[in-house]
């Protein structure tokens, strides 16, 4: 109370704030103008960003569409196959057995309170084949493969590798990017199986092995729950998550900054933006399945209870 009192009694602060005051709307100005000025440069660095992936995505397709007339090329996906895919099916299967026991131990005792636990196969594997398994294994993917791929495209950006390619006379995208684009595409539409096919089994053995459901009825109305469509759907997710991953992984390499602290960067971003980027598909598949099962089918379909 003492400071206002003594401001508004001393002439000489009242005549000093009158003087500071223009000075005082100069400096809010100023500082509006800058936080304006970092916010438009942010949008022209991110609309800047997003230019550059397009025509990355452009090239990277019109590569694609080049080598596959070149049979010399095929020959680079095996190894990839390999490394993406066969290394992968350990740890895929692992996730997806005990994603179905999770789902399981946590709703026996919701289903078994209204008498339904004989329907909560239908539950399982439906979420399993249709959001959980395509998610978890392209998420899964994107923390060992995406990161790994950007790591060793971005070192050999570094080192000039890439650079050597060129004089070389072998494009980088098509000898780097490429092969590892479409065995993403390719493997992890396989792995996904693996990981619902876990997660099936995991579901089932504590259901009927643990809770003493009966195998017949548990296998009947998961039967009668899951169709076609669904099974369709988790793979074209994951087909889409493989894309998504192999271009977002390839281009954190291809533009990433010197250093090594440089490669660490690209790879921590190379998970984090295809995590985004598999979350926000997910959401937008997910609608578009769902409009497209209607109107092809004109109903909703069958639900866990009826």
């Amino acid at each position: 109370m003492g400071l206002p009192c003594a401001f508004s009694s001393c002439p000489a602060l009242r005549q000093a704030a009158h003087w500071l005051r223009p000075y005082h709307a100069a400096i809010t100005i100023t500082a509006m103008i800058s936080g304006v000025a970092y916010l438009g440069q942010r949008v022209f660095d991110l609309l800047d960003s997003f230019g550059r992936f397009c025509h990355f995505t452009f090239q990277v397709c019109r590569w694609t569409l080049h080598s596959s007339l070149h049979w010399n090329r095929i020959k680079l996906l095996p190894p990839q196959f390999y490394h993406i895919g066969t290394r992968s099916i350990p740890v895929i299967m692992l996730v997806g057995a005990f994603v179905g026991m999770v789902l399981a131990v946590e709703g026996y005792d919701q289903f078994a309170a209204i008498g339904q636990e004989v329907r909560l196969g239908g539950i399982i594997n439906i979420s399993v084949v249709k959001q959980i398994g395509p998610v978890l294994a392209a998420v899964m993917l994107a923390g060992r493969v995406g990161s790994a791929i950007s790591a060793e495209i971005g070192t050999m950006r570094v080192t000039e590798q890439l650079d050597a390619l060129r004089v070389m006379g072998a494009d980088p995208i098509s000898y780097m990017v490429v092969p590892r684009v479409m065995a993403c595409v390719l493997m992890i539409p396989l792995l996904t199986i693996f990981s619902d096919l876990l997660g099936i089994l995991g579901g089932y053995v504590v259901t009927v092995k643990g809770f003493g459901v009966n195998g017949n009825a548990y296998w009947e109305f998961s039967a009668r729950f899951v169709g076609g469509y669904d099974l369709m759907t988790g793979l074209i997710k994951s087909v889409v998550f493989g894309l998504v991953i192999g271009l977002i992984s390839c281009y954190k390499g291809f533009h990433c900054r010197s250093g090594a602290k440089g490669v660490g960067e690209a790879a921590t971003e190379a998970f984090v933006s295809s995590f985004i980027a598999i979350i926000i598909t997910n959401f937008v598949l997910a609608k578009f399945l769902k409009d497209l099962y209607y109107i092809i089918y004109g109903f909703g379909g069958p639900t866990a209870f009826g």
